[in-house]
């Protein structure tokens, strides 16, 4: 008897975990399916999504490639090309004129050059002429007799004397200072005094 009883509780605790397992797979299975069905759902309304968005794109790409459509593309590529050669062509003027009035700017600048160092030229030329005319005036009145040189020299103006006097020979220019009238000899020796008093003693 006691083991009819063990073998019908064993048999109860069996069945009992049966259904247990049982419950808990139902319930697994019923979780699967509410988990696929969710993603089934999402799938679909991505794939809906998708679809729509296909046929947008395949309508807009319709309706861009009429020959309206390309047309005006065309057109708006053309005027913007154009727009585009005629700033290049605007900007080579540009260029060119600026290059002219360089080249014109060194050309003037090279011309001035050559200007200042003609008058350079020019101004020493006259300086070693006017020295040379000196020297030789200076010379030529050395060369004189006294007597001759005297009015020569009463008639200038002191100061121009003076200068030729100072260039002659010492004992050349006493005589003819000894031979002055009083008056031209004294304005003479005040420029000729004048141009020394500047000159340092010490």
């Amino acid at each position: 008897m006691m083991r009819e009883e063990t073998g019908r509780k064993t048999r109860r605790r069996r069945k009992a975990g049966r259904h247990v397992l049982l419950t808990l797979a139902l319930l697994l299975g019923l979780s699967g399916v509410m988990r696929l069905s969710g993603y089934g759902i999402a799938i679909a309304q991505e794939v809906n999504e998708l679809l729509r968005g296909t046929s947008a794109s395949r309508d807009d790409r319709a309706a861009c490639t009429t020959e309206a459509d390309i047309e005006v593309v065309l057109t708006a590529l053309q005027a913007r090309e154009q727009k585009l050669i005629e700033n290049e062509t605007a900007l080579e003027r540009r260029l060119k004129t600026l290059a002219e009035a360089d080249t014109a700017l060194d050309e003037k600048l090279q011309a001035l050059v050559a200007a200042e160092d003609a008058l350079a030229a020019t101004m020493a030329a006259a300086r070693t002429a006017a020295s040379d005319d000196l020297v030789r005036l200076t010379t030529l009145y050395e060369n004189m007799k006294p007597k001759q040189a005297i009015p020569l020299f009463e008639a200038m103006d002191p100061e121009f004397a003076a200068g030729f006097l100072s260039r002659m020979k010492p004992p050349v220019a006493a005589q003819i200072m000894a031979g002055l009238d009083p008056q031209a000899a004294y304005a003479i020796s005040v420029v000729l005094a004048g141009r020394n008093s500047d000159t340092p003693t010490n």
